[in-house]
């Protein structure tokens, strides 16, 4: 591949992490970044930064300029937000101006992160248009859309489009969402939250999945990149055997957990914060999530990296960057856990 590659959300934790394997791979890759800190990182990087917005189409068509494949990373990813328009700004119409902007300046194809949580979302066999259920979250709301519209949109502009669906990323780098959970956990300090089931997918092998569609994905069909499926219970004891410190916590029915997390919420709301947990939030964790991610492993030839090995890389990043007290059976270096693929 000649031409230069542009990725959006280079910034991010999933979009840093397909930069840098895009980089390996020996492309020329550009970076659209909003801020001049973000620019000179990712230039250290080996990258080339180009200003600019996904809400601008001036910006990303001259981003794009000269560019066959561009991977739209870029998105928000948060709850409890007391106003939910940004996510629907970012996610939905960031999206659709991506699409059109690459339409504009030629672009033969996009490799597009949607989310796993949008396979909840769809409608049932023989009902098109309705949904089995309400949202579980406004961001599920926002990636649900943004998919649908973006998917229906590539093709009558000419834009081939690959959506890949990832679980629950996790590993070095990640610190906000379910990586909240375990960091409490290895410093000992989570005493209660609620079981479900939980798909989670390993940060390399869903940057291995983007490098991979880019060439190998099939336009308009939906790969879901998900790894381990365990229970939530199950998870922390793995990841407490990992750090060496194991211990109870106290595992609360979801009807009360949802209902006391929607009395803070709401003060915070009214207050105009975001608080620290909110219903969309408890809501989402107890509804749980499995996730098959092996069809689109097979399709696109990789293989999904062991959940105790997820485990013990990010919490050797944890503990390098200050997250967690190290303990004896806590690796000290990132790379005393062996990160594969580097």
């Amino acid at each position: 591949m000649s031409a230069p590659v542009l990725v959006t959300g280079a910034g991010g934790f999933i979009g840093g992490a397909v930069l840098e394997r895009l980089l390996r791979a020996g492309l020329e890759v550009r970076a659209l970044v909003r801020t001049p800190e973000t620019a000179e990182r990712l230039r250290r990087a080996g990258a080339q930064p180009v200003t600019g917005d996904i809400l601008d189409g001036d910006d990303l068509a001259g981003a794009m300029r000269g560019c066959e494949l561009v991977f739209h990373v870029a998105g928000l990813n948060k709850m409890c937000l007391p106003d939910p328009a940004p996510l629907m700004r970012n996610n939905v119409d960031g999206s659709v101006s991506v699409v059109r902007a690459a339409a504009r300046a030629g672009v033969r194809r996009i490799v597009y992160t949607s989310s796993a949580a949008t396979l909840d979302s769809q409608p049932p066999a023989g009902a098109p248009g309705t949904r089995p259920r309400a949202f579980l979250s406004e961001y599920e709301r926002s990636k649900y859309e943004a998919e649908r519209q973006v998917m229906a949109l590539a093709p009558r502009l000419g834009v081939e489009l690959v959506c890949l669906n990832p679980s629950s990323v996790q590993g070095p780098g990640r610190t906000t969402g379910t990586a909240r959970w375990l960091i409490r956990y290895a410093n000992g300090r989570l005493h209660w939250l609620i079981d479900a089931p939980v798909s989670l997918v390993d940060i390399a092998d869903c940057a291995e999945a983007h490098l991979l569609a880019a060439t190998r994905g099939e336009p308009l069909r939906p790969y879901v990149i998900s790894g381990s499926t365990q229970r939530i219970s199950e998870m922390v004891h793995t990841l407490g055997t990992v750090a060496g410190r194991t211990y109870p916590i106290r595992f609360l029915p979801p009807g009360p957990a949802v209902a006391a997390a929607s009395m803070v919420g709401a003060g915070f709301r009214v207050a105009g914060r975001r608080a620290p947990v909110c219903r969309e939030m408890l809501r989402t964790l107890a509804h749980g999530h499995a996730y098959d991610g092996a069809p689109a492993a097979r399709e696109l030839g990789f293989a999904y990296t062991p959940l105790e090995e997820t485990l013990r890389r990010a919490l050797a990043w944890y503990v390098e960057n200050g997250h967690v007290r190290p303990s004896p059976a806590t690796p000290e270096h990132p790379g005393d856990a062996g990160h594969p693929g580097s």
